[in-house]
Parts: structure tokens; sequence; C-alpha cells
């Protein structure tokens, strides 16, 4: 857990040039991510099921703390890959069932949820080096490739492919550009 969460804090430490006291103290991604971290360790430890539900209580209590706080809702059972970077707080949803690779950056309004229906409903499973812009809507039992950005204002429902620049509503392969440039 910590050492995930210090990945992170080097992560916000590149984009903000800040000392790590400030970044602890100002960026509630982070505040978000440490609850995150502490909470999704004990839900992956290997540990006794009663004493991991006794833990995740208090757990529980702080993730709902936090989005009362900044917004940001990041359940512990979602799988968030090492140097998440949360670019501006509120109004942020991710599905309990979500998985998210390395190296991805979100930003503010973005919305990655569950839709479709029979055997389509699902959650979207995202690959590293992903890049979703402000108030950004991925649902579905969709892929985002690694290295994809996902722009501004976008409702995806479809798989993106690896390396390519989506955008719209719904949202379309606009270009091949990938990531390099926004994470």
């Amino acid at each position: 857990m910590i050492s995930k969460f210090k990945k992170d804090l080097r992560k916000y430490k590149e984009y903000g040039k800040s000392n790590t006291l400030v970044l602890l103290l100002t960026q509630q991604g982070l505040w978000a991510l440490f609850v995150y971290r502490m909470s999704n360790s004990i839900y992956v430890s290997p540990m006794p099921r009663f004493l991991k539900r006794l833990l995740l209580i208090p757990c529980l209590m702080a993730q709902k703390w936090i989005e009362i706080l900044t917004g940001i809702s990041l359940p512990y059972a979602a799988s968030i890959g090492e140097r998440f970077y949360i670019g501006h707080f509120g109004g942020i949803i991710i599905n309990a069932n979500a998985v998210i690779g390395n190296d991805c950056n979100i930003s503010q309004g973005v919305t990655i949820g569950v839709s479709g229906i029979e055997q389509k409903r699902g959650v979207p499973t995202i690959g590293n080096n992903v890049y979703i812009g402000a108030n950004a809507v991925v649902v579905g039992k969709i892929n985002v490739g690694d290295g994809a950005v996902i722009g501004a204002n976008s409702l995806v429902t479809k798989d993106v492919l690896s390396n390519t620049t989506v955008l719209g509503v719904p949202a379309v392969k606009i270009n091949e550009h990938n990531s390099k440039g926004y994470i």
C-alpha cells in the first residue's frame, strides 16, 4: 500500500513541482488515493474474511467522508494501477468493478461506470497510459487500449483502440495520437 501511494505521490510531484507536504495538504486527489490505497490493500489481502470485513468498516466511513469532502468516489474494490493521477477534484465516479491500468490520468467530472443490457452489461477495462479528459463518461463492457486519449465531454460506449484519440458524443476516433503529451 505504501509503495503504491509513494508512486502516486511521485507522479503528483512531477506535475506539481511542489514538495511533499504542500501536495499532501492541498491535493484532494491524493487524499482520495490514500484512502483508496489503504482500503484496497485490506480488501485484496489474504487475511481472514471476518477480520477483513471488520477492518473495512472504518475504511468505508473514510471513503464516504472523502466523497463528501472532495466529490471523488474511488471504491476499495476497484482495481487502480500505480501512478494514478487525478488532475482536478470533483465529480469523479469510478465503479467498484472498474479496472484501470498504470500511469493513467483523469480529470474532473469523469465517470467510469456500468452500462448496457444482458451480455453487453458491464464496466470498462482501461489500459495503461490512458488520459481521460474533463467530464468524459466511459461506460459499459468495453476496453480502452494502452496509450488512448479520451477527449473532454466525450461519451465512450465502445472499445477504444490503443494509441488513438476519441472525441464526441458518441465518441469516435479522430486521430492516431497517443497519450504521450498528456501523461
